[in-house]
């Protein structure tokens, strides 16, 4: 019954999320100036300013895109890139924080949900997978390297995909079809929402890996962990 209630469309849902977003955006923010004026160390300003930096900046460049389909599934000009090198800096808590906090703003700038289900996949847990990068970010690099930056983003654009795959399924399911594939691509929901993602995310992931490459060999990366007391390189 509690499972159906998650997947049951009601014309009201989009609102209502809207409004629970928003109280939960403050809250994550009350919760991060709770911790930084409990843990009193050093360096929690700067990685509470750090992280304020890489949403906005990552909130800025999703405005940057174009939708290659009808209906969602945009490309950005790596609008990623700033909240995944948090997440490499600071490891996956502090990941999964900024990327909730980042889903949250986004979908208040543009609400648009099918059931809470979808809601809690494409805005949550979609957003909140770039908390992996944290993994990568345990690994000794070169300096100038890219390699543990790279094989994080691909493993949290694969993570977003994944979501973002069920929650299409759902839509399909539903009766939301946006673009109209042949028959064979139709007949299953979820080979439907892997094609419909397909258009997208890894041309997404892409332009992000080639931005995150861009910056560790021209020596960016090496300079903002000198800035903010984090090393990785070999």
């Amino acid at each position: 019954m509690f499972l159906y209630s998650l997947l049951e469309v009601s014309e009201q849902t989009t609102e209502i999320v809207k409004w629970i977003s928003v109280a939960a955006v403050l809250l994550l923010l009350g919760a991060i100036a709770v911790i930084a004026l409990a843990k009193k160390t050093r360096r929690e300003p700067k990685r509470i300013a750090f992280a304020g930096v890489c949403v906005a900046m990552s909130f800025t460049l999703a405005v940057l895109k174009f939708s290659p389909v009808q209906y969602g599934g945009s490309v950005t000009l790596a609008s990623f890139v700033p909240i995944l090198l948090y997440a490499y800096f600071y490891g996956v808590a502090d990941g999964l924080l900024v990327g909730l906090v980042h889903g949250l703003l986004n979908f208040i700038e543009d609400p648009y949900i099918l059931t809470p289900a979808t809601f809690l996949l494409d805005y949550l847990l979609a957003f909140a997978s770039v908390g992996v990068m944290g993994i990568f970010g345990k690994m000794r690099r070169k300096e100038k390297g890219a390699l543990p930056l790279v094989l994080g983003c691909i493993c949290a654009e694969g993570l977003r995909f994944v979501f973002h795959l069920c929650s299409g399924a759902i839509f399909f399911l539903e009766g939301a079809v946006w673009v109209d594939f042949p028959a064979w691509a139709t007949a299953n929901a979820f080979v439907y929402s892997f094609i419909y993602q397909c258009v997208y995310i890894p041309a997404d992931c892409l332009i992000a890996c080639l931005a995150l490459v861009a910056l560790a060999k021209s020596g960016v990366i090496d300079k903002i962990e000198n800035i903010i007391g984090k090393k990785s390189v070999q």
